[in-house]
């Protein structure tokens, strides 16, 4: 028997694969795999199983926002669209981005989804000092679906630079570069949660490598977010 962590993993295999027949049958140009993710639902069944995390900590689900209300302001740029908001008596409990990479391209998407990563964070962290969403700290958490691939868990090799790199990147594949990223993500405060999941497309490999960073981790996190927001009452 599955867990519910592992049944939205799954989804996303399931909804990628149905956006893509849809898409091919409607004879749209973008189809196969740009297809499966510009449909924009490939996400939503991990998105719907955080919502249902809050919902199960006693957050009301009218203060729980998928598509609608899910601007918040920023500091560098204007307004940044997240992948979950969620608020309670005028105050940001959590704003949550949700990313995946799925092959072949694994090098050329690293440094993109790590540039998107950090500037998101920067972008939010400066608003708040600048005091966009008022005196609480928000809560920021970040999930990464990478496809468990042949090209994805080889080494790969550095290019040459004038300066040595930093050891940890020496031999590494694209799932030991995520998993690092994401582990300095967290290290670094940029966000207070982070959740990455590599998976094959067939769904038999689902796996957490890092601890830390694994689905318990992010759902107690943000379970005691919920909790210290709730123990502020209303003011």
């Amino acid at each position: 028997m599955t867990e519910p962590h592992e049944d939205a993993v799954l989804g996303f295999w399931s909804t990628r694969a149905a956006q893509a027949a849809k898409n091919e049958l409607e004879g749209k140009a973008d189809q196969g795999e740009r297809g499966a993710i510009t449909g924009g639902k490939h996400l939503d069944p991990i998105r719907e199983l955080i919502a249902e995390l809050f919902v199960s900590a006693g957050v009301a689900p009218e203060n729980i926002y998928r598509s609608k209300g899910i601007t918040l302001p920023g500091y560098y740029r204007p307004s940044k669209d997240w992948d979950l908001v969620v608020t309670d008596n005028n105050r940001l409990i959590a704003a949550i981005e949700l990313k995946s990479q799925v092959g072949p391209s694994f090098g050329n998407n690293f440094n993109n989804r790590t540039e998107e990563a950090l500037g998101n964070a920067t972008d939010i962290w400066r608003a708040f000092q600048e005091g966009s969403f008022g005196e609480l700290r928000p809560w920021l958490g970040y999930v990464f679906v990478l496809e468990e691939a042949a090209g994805s868990i080889k080494a790969v090799r550095l290019p040459r630079m004038q300066f040595p790199p930093d050891p940890e990147f020496i031999g590494s594949s694209y799932k030991d570069r995520y998993g690092i990223l994401c582990e300095r993500l967290i290290r670094e405060r940029l966000y207070d949660a982070v959740w990455f999941v590599s998976t094959s497309a067939d769904g038999s490999i689902i796996d957490e490598p890092k601890p830390g960073l694994r689905f318990s981790d992010f759902k107690a996190a943000l379970l005691g977010r919920v909790a210290q927001v709730q123990s502020l009452g209303e003011n």
